[in-house]
C-alpha cells in the first residue's frame, strides 16, 4: 500500500478544493483500520482515527475503487493506493468458466498431491473473514446431503466481503443457481476459490479484480434457505474442504499466514478439530446411497458389516425409515 504525493492543481482538477500538500507517509495498518471501519457507514465523523497528529476527515472515490484521496483535518490531503492486485494469470487458465458454478469438472482426486502448501498471504496481500460471526451450520453431511460449507447467520443488508485478493468468476442471481440464491465465486491469487451464497445483492460483476475485505455483496435469503445467513465455501481445485481449517469465524481471524491442506481435507468427513489419524479415517469412510428396497439387513450383509455398527456410525436405530437419496456410513 502505497501513498502516491500529487501537486495541488491535480487535486483542484478533481475535487474542485485546494489542500496543502501534506508530505506524511502513512502507516499501512492505521489506514487499513480506518478504511474497515468506515467502509459502508454513512457518518464516517464517528468513524474518525487519528495518525500522526492528524485526524482522517473523509475519503474521496477518483473513479478507480483502488485510489482513494484522504482527507486531513488540517487541510491537507494524500492519495492513497490501495493496490489492485494482478489476476492476470487467474483469468488465462484453461479452467476459467463464467458460465458453470462449478469448474475444474476435469480435475480427479487422484491428480491432487497428497499435500499442497499454500500461501493465504503475503507483504502485498491481505485477508478477511467474509463475515463474522458463529457457525451454526458446519462442513458435515446434513439430512442425508452433503454441506461443503459453513453457514453464517446475518441480517438481510449485512456488508460480504472477498476473503482474498482475487477476481469475480461467477456473479449470478438464483434464476442460474438453483439452491445457492444469489451467488458469488471468487477465484483467488493463492490458487483457492470461495463461494458466497444466499445473498441479497450482488456489487461486483464478473471478471472484476476485488480486494480482500472489499464489500463484494449483502447477505440475504435467496435460493434454498430458511432465513438470512451467508452460506460460504473454500474450494481447492474445485474440491471443498472445512472453511474452519482457515477463519476463526467468531473473531474473524485467519487461523495462519500459510495453509498445508492435505489431501484427505477434501472430504466432507473430515473437518476441523480432528487429529491428523481422525481426519485420515474419517475420510476413508465407505458411504453408501440408500435405493429402492433396500433395508438395513441387506446393507449390512452386502459390505459385511451388521446393522448394530451401522446404527451407531449413523446414530440411528434398527427402525428408522431409509429414504431413497439418503447417504448413510456403512464402515
Amino acid at each position: 500500500m502505497n501513498l502516491m504525493r500529487h501537486n495541488t492543481e491535480r487535486i483542484v482538477a478533481i475535487i474542485s478544493i485546494i489542500f496543502i500538500f501534506c508530505g506524511r507517509v502513512w502507516a499501512q495498518e492505521d489506514l487499513v483500520q480506518y478504511l474497515m471501519r468506515i467502509e459502508g457507514e454513512e457518518d464516517t465523523a464517528s468513524s474518525q482515527i487519528t495518525i500522526y497528529d492528524k485526524t482522517i476527515l473523509d475519503t474521496i472515490d477518483t473513479g478507480n475503487k483502488f485510489i482513494k484521496i484522504l482527507i486531513f483535518d488540517d487541510h491537507t490531503w494524500d492519495y492513497l493506493d490501495l493496490g489492485k492486485p494482478d489476476i492476470t494469470d487467474l483469468i488465462a487458465e484453461e479452467s476459467w468458466e463464467t458460465g458453470v458454478i462449478h469448474s475444474y469438472n476435469d480435475v480427479k482426486l487422484s491428480d491432487i498431491p497428497e499435500e499442497v502448501t499454500i500461501v493465504l498471504i503475503d507483504s502485498v496481500s491481505g485477508y478477511s473473514a467474509p463475515y463474522i460471526a458463529k457457525v451454526y451450520s458446519g462442513f458435515r453431511v446434513r439430512n442425508g446431503r452433503e454441506h461443503k460449507g459453513v453457514d453464517l447467520p446475518l441480517n438481510i443488508g449485512d456488508p460480504v466481503k472477498s476473503a482474498f485478493d482475487g477476481v469475480v468468476r461467477v456473479a449470478k442471481s438464483s434464476r442460474y443457481t438453483g439452491g445457492y440464491g444469489n451467488m458469488l465465486v471468487i477465484r483467488h491469487t493463492n490458487g483457492l476459490e470461495t463461494f458466497y451464497a444466499h445473498l441479497s445483492k450482488i456489487l461486483v460483476k464478473e471478471g472484476e479484480t476485488v480486494k480482500a475485505g472489499e464489500t463484494v455483496a449483502l447477505g440475504g435469503n435467496s435460493g434454498r434457505s430458511t432465513g438470512p445467513h451467508l452460506h460460504f465455501e473454500t474450494r481447492y481445485l474445485g474440491k471443498a474442504f472445512d472453511p474452519v481449517r482457515l477463519f476463526d469465524f467468531e473473531t474473524g481471524e485467519l487461523r495462519d499466514s500459510v495453509f498445508a491442506l492435505k489431501k484427505h481435507y477434501l472430504n466432507i468427513y473430515s473437518h476441523y478439530g480432528q487429529s491428523e489419524k481422525q481426519s485420515i479415517a474419517s475420510s476413508q469412510k465407505l458411504v453408501y446411497t440408500i435405493k429402492s428396497g433396500d433395508t438395513l439387513s441387506s446393507i449390512a450383509a452386502k459390505y459385511g458389516t451388521t446393522v448394530d455398527k451401522i446404527c451407531k456410525l449413523n446414530n440411528m436405530s434398527k427402525n428408522s425409515v431409509l429414504r431413497v437419496g439418503t447417504k448413510i456410513t456403512v464402515r
